[in-house]
């Protein structure tokens, strides 16, 4: 169906997932972007998660399933757990709405290059990197000559448990090898990340580690091209006492930057110690801005502007990149 006209002012934007990362759209559209986006509506299949929207937000709509919400809004963002993720994007798709969809696309590679095909340029997906001020100073300084000629690319990412402390509510997906584990919900933003930055993800040389029986990954060591970029992975669960450790380095002839702990950027100095930038914020105080930010993304990409968000096509060949990892 060709997509609908979009009335001038906030765009409309329905939520289908009540979970951590619906809701975390849902309180940064209502606190810094009202004049971006207006909610349509939310659904979740669960009482407890629509009770909790209820106390929390009275004022947002709770609507009776999927397909509502999608024909209440200018944008259905997809926010409930992989496996579901395709089925509401094309209930969206098929009543001329766009999508924004967390990622991955789907559990099913070959579903995902279909839906690619299907939906054209009217989606995108939530990795917040597209919007991150870090990663936008980081930029800054590579183009003032900070690193000189960039030559190659690190990623390693830690965590103490997976899940993580607060997603234990989720366990039951997200340490399932099916849909979940932490090369799915962290390793692809630094993918994501090395594609935006470097190039096209090449070359992938990887091994993955299940040493629990129908549990996720628990370790995965990789090589990979990022365009030119040569680029080595690196992640682990139980090596580190901290929630979630992680670091994106990248190093060229003159000097190295990084970004650490998903909000800080640093750069290296000459005598080998990392200085931050001395306006960085911790990631829980800087999220709701980049968030603002991914949503004005929302609003271009419904009026059929162009877009800073990650394109359905980046997304596929990240989520490609992470099942050949998990394959390992």
């Amino acid at each position: 169906m060709t997509q609908q006209k979009v009335a001038p002012g906030p765009v409309s934007l329905g939520i289908v997932g009540a979970g951590i990362m619906g809701e975390r759209l849902l309180g940064a559209a209502l606190a810094h972007a009202a004049d971006v986006v207006r909610i349509a509506g939310i659904w979740d299949p669960s009482e407890a998660a629509m009770a909790r929207i209820a106390a929390a937000h009275p004022g947002v709509p709770r609507l009776g399933g999927p397909e509502a919400v999608a024909a209440a809004s200018d944008c259905l963002y997809v926010a409930s757990p992989p496996s579901s993720h395709l089925a509401h994007a094309r209930t969206a798709l098929a009543l001329g709405k766009a999508v924004f969809c967390e990622k991955p696309l789907a559990v099913d590679l070959t579903d995902a290059r279909a839906f690619v095909a299907e939906a054209g340029g009217r989606g995108a997906v939530n990795f917040p990197f597209a919007s991150s001020f870090a990663v936008a100073t980081l930029q800054r300084w590579i183009a003032e000559g900070a690193i000189g000629t960039p030559q190659r690319i690190a990623i390693e990412v830690s965590f103490a448990t997976w899940p993580r402390s607060w997603q234990r509510d989720a366990a039951s997906w997200l340490d399932g090898p099916a849909e979940g584990g932490f090369t799915r919900e962290v390793v692809s933003h630094f993918l994501f990340l090395s594609r935006r930055l470097g190039g096209p993800l090449t070359g992938l040389k990887a091994t993955a580690e299940f040493p629990e029986a129908g549990k996720s990954e628990r370790k995965i060591a990789g090589t990979l091209v990022a365009g030119s970029l040569p680029v080595t992975l690196a992640g682990s669960v139980g090596t580190t006492a901290k929630d979630d450790h992680n670091t994106w380095t990248i190093e060229g002839t003159a000097g190295a930057v990084r970004l650490r702990d998903w909000s800080f950027a640093e750069r290296r100095t000459p005598e080998g110690a990392w200085q931050p930038d001395p306006e960085a914020l911790p990631n829980e105080k800087i999220r709701p801005l980049v968030l603002r930010r991914q949503l004005e993304g929302v609003a271009a990409l419904v009026r059929g502007e162009a877009f800073h968000l990650a394109t359905l096509p980046e997304a596929l060949e990240v989520q490609e990149t992470v099942e050949a990892i998990l394959k390992g």
